[in-house]
């Protein structure tokens, strides 16, 4: 038996929209909301679920920018980088907290999800909105890579109870290691907070379609997610 994935449709109380599901062989399992970065749910993305998939996860994600350019996806080129810049900005995070509630909505009303208690991970933009909806939502574990402007929400750390990883780059050019020593600080009396940074790494160090790729890195944090969703999640 093989991974399958196909898009489904997403129910929101301001309407429907279509998030990436990937499914392992082997249902019923548990279940992972995957948030995207700036350009979309791109093929990055969908390999991120896919691998999800691979390790025994129910892995959705879904479509952040359906309000305003629905089905949205780009590569990693300076042009694409200011288009998805200006996309993630008319986007507020009430809003993406309230698209990844009707996400979790969607993947508990699946019946190959096991159990209710869902995992979360995003990357970029995603890593923030990995962290609100860790602080403001109902999720078992949640992993954060390089989540830039969390700095500037410190203060949803309060209510954070959710397990989770921080995933940054010791060279990440958007997110200085002054902002990552301030998170740090903010989630210290959190029970199961980890703050990770990795040496040499840059913005996007996860991604292996950017030039900011770095492979020992990416694997390293990898394993580090999954153990978290194994031990949280199954």
């Amino acid at each position: 038996m093989s991974t399958k994935n196909e898009m489904v449709k997403i129910t929101h109380k301001e309407g429907a929209f279509q998030g990436y599901l990937a499914l392992p062989a082997k249902t019923p399992a548990p279940g992972v909301i995957v948030v995207q970065e700036i350009f979309g749910v791109n093929s990055h993305i969908r390999s991120v679920c896919d691998r999800l998939a691979e390790a025994g996860y129910l892995a959705l994600a879904p479509d952040m920018y359906w309000r305003i350019a629905p089905g949205y996806q780009s590569g990693y080129t300076p042009e694409e980088i200011q288009a998805g810049m200006k996309l993630k900005e008319a986007t507020s995070d009430k809003q993406a907290v309230l698209d990844v509630e009707a996400a979790m909505t969607a993947l508990r009303a699946r019946k190959e999800l096991k159990g209710d208690a869902l995992g979360i991970t995003g990357f970029c933009w995603g890593g923030l909105v990995t962290y609100l909806a860790a602080c403001r939502l109902k999720f078992a574990c949640a992993a954060s890579y390089y989540g830039g402007g969390i700095v500037n929400f410190l203060g949803d750390a309060k209510t954070l109870n959710t397990p989770i990883l921080f995933h940054f780059g010791e060279l990440d050019h958007a997110i200085t290691l002054e902002h990552v020593e301030k998170v740090r600080q903010a989630v210290k009396s959190r029970p199961n907070a980890e703050v990770h940074v990795y040496s040499g790494a840059q913005h996007g160090f996860h991604c292996d379609q950017r030039g900011s790729y770095n492979a020992a890195s990416a694997k390293q944090a990898w394993g580090r997610t999954m153990e978290l969703f194994k031990r949280h999640l199954g």
